[in-house]
């Protein structure tokens, strides 16, 4: 049993740990192809030293663009292990060069079903052909699979829980423990905002970007911005004056952000991370493919209106009632028995 793993950027590392555990536990060899996406030590590097996940086999060089190189990488690493499947995560570039390049061997799509319904988001077109494309399915929830069903995919659908969910329960308390990032920031826990931005849309767009720092500026403080280094290049741009601090490995991060008074982004992955740790989100995109959390009131959508950020995050209370969504943080088990599934 033999499958390929394709990861490129911070959440797909985040994704792989539980994953490449519960593939070990059933005995599965795991070959990971690192396509290069994130190039920078502290968004890339980092977490396969603090994960504990084995350096990946094959790195390929992302050259800014040139997607053709990276896909005609995954083709040839495809070709020389002879993987049984090759697995996908989420709805970046890499997610896309590395299903277009599995050739024949079949794929399974990792965060499968998910929609925003938001075709100016080069994600959402992502996530659809990656869908259409793919033999397994594996959903986080039954929405999403409901979403595959009226689409009439050709794949097999699967509902397994999120891995990110799985990843919180491992390594939440692991961050507590050994992180000291609220020592070295001077930080109080439940005293403090955290923001991040990266989407395209938000970062290369001076009109939403400026909005957005507009109204990131008048969050009562402490205010801590990890920023990417695009982000960072993108608010010196427009001079925008926001304290950023440089970019933090997983466990520091976990530590910062399951403390926090409140979160505010523009990622996906962490309004479910701020939902799992009871932390109230602020997400400045007009859509979320994370629905649930908005609809239980932990997360609320102001776009880039100055105004509704400053009120949102002044105003941020997680409800006492809000259940649990997106698994039991047992999905990379699921994820191994329907890749190989025991026979009856």
């Amino acid at each position: 049993m033999r499958v390929v793993t394709v990861v490129g950027n911070r959440p797909q590392f985040i994704k792989s740990a539980p994953l490449s555990a519960a593939f070990r536990e059933a005995g599965i060899d795991e070959v990971v192809v690192h396509t290069g996406q994130h190039y920078d030590p502290e968004l890339s590097q980092v977490f396969f030293d603090e994960l504990g996940l084995g350096p990946p086999r094959y790195h390929l060089d992302w050259k800014g663009s040139d997607l053709t190189a990276v896909r005609a990488g995954v083709r040839d690493a495809v070709l020389a292990e002879r993987p049984d499947w090759v697995v996908v995560f989420g709805d970046t570039s890499s997610t896309l060069v590395a299903a277009e390049g599995a050739g024949e061997v079949p794929i399974a799509h990792v965060e499968a079903g998910l929609r925003s319904f938001d075709l100016s988001m080069p994600e959402e077109h992502i996530r659809v052909a990656v869908d259409a494309l793919s033999a397994l399915l594996l959903c986080p929830d039954d929405r999403s699979a409901r979403q595959l069903e009226s689409e009439g995919v050709q794949g097999r659908i699967e509902v397994v829980g999120d891995v990110m969910a799985d990843a919180s329960r491992i390594f939440r308390p692991i961050a507590r423990e050994r992180s000291d990032v609220l020592e070295r920031l001077g930080l109080e826990p439940g005293r403090y905002a955290v923001a991040t931005l990266h989407r395209v849309g938000n970062v290369t767009d001076d009109r939403r970007l400026t909005r957005i720092a507009e109204g990131l500026s008048r969050v009562a403080g402490p205010l801590v911005f990890p920023a990417h280094p695009r982000t960072r290049a993108s608010l010196a741009r427009i001079g925008a004056e926001l304290d950023t601090i440089l970019p933090l490995g997983y466990l520091d991060f976990a530590a910062l952000a399951s403390q926090a008074r409140v979160i505010l982004t523009d990622s996906g992955g962490l309004q479910k991370e701020a939902y799992w740790y009871r932390v109230p989100c602020v997400t400045m995109r007009p859509n979320t493919e994370w629905v649930d959390t908005v609809e239980h009131n932990g997360n609320v959508l102001v776009d880039d209106d100055p105004d509704a950020i400053a009120a949102a995050a002044a105003n941020a209370r997680f409800p006492a009632d809000a259940p649990e969504l997106y698994g039991d943080g047992y999905a990379g088990r699921r994820i191994a028995e329907a890749l190989y599934p025991v026979p009856p």
